[in-house]
């Protein structure tokens, strides 16, 4: 008989949100894509979901 092991297994899930922002550039369109995630003006749902990876730790 086999002795059972114990694996730790990582859930990793993807979830995406296409926001447009206006600005001048690329580096102020990220900081105000941030600060509305931060400030949750932008909310990511369960059915944003587009990927689930699980890995394994030994």
């Amino acid at each position: 008989m086999k002795a059972e092991r114990i694996f730790q297994i990582e859930i990793v899930e993807t979830l995406s949100n296409l926001v447009e922002i206006s600005a001048e550039n690329e580096q102020e369109a990220l900081l105000k894509a941030q600060e509305l995630y931060r400030n949750e003006e932008v909310i990511l749902y369960p059915d944003d979901l587009i990927d689930t990876k699980f890995n394994v730790f030994k």
